[in-house]
């Protein structure tokens, strides 16, 4: 399984930016994708995230800023992340949880992306 996430940068308080990740690989199915980010000398936390049964979850502080969506047919989630604003600035980790039928449940990471806030 690989995860190819995209979409990081630099940007002004106030922007925009969107991730996107896709999964590719062999697995039966995917029960959660999501998005989490870490900045130096902190845990790493999660962003948001949507399970297959459509539910979705967000950390308090992104709540009515961010947007997470998933793209069933081609296996993606996307962070649509409005109103920046630089304590969002981190290394941004997108993640899934899939199954596979030979030796059961995952959780992987992707690659990061860095996103910056800055004026």
């Amino acid at each position: 399984v690989q995860l190819q996430a995209s979409g990081g940068g630099l940007v002004q308080p106030g922007g925009s930016l969107r991730l996107s990740c896709v999964v590719s690989g062999t697995f039966a199915s995917i029960n959660a994708m999501g998005w989490y980010r870490q900045v130096p000398g902190k845990q790493r936390e999660l962003v948001a995230a949507a399970t297959t049964g459509g539910t979705l979850q967000y950390e308090d502080s992104v709540k009515g800023r961010f947007t997470v969506s998933r793209d069933y047919a081609n296996n993606a989630v996307y962070l649509q992340m409005d109103s920046l604003q630089p304590e969002d600035t981190a290394v941004y980790y997108c993640n899934v949880l899939y199954y596979s039928t030979d030796d059961g449940f995952h959780n992987y990471w992707g690659q990061g992306t860095q996103v910056t806030v800055s004026s």
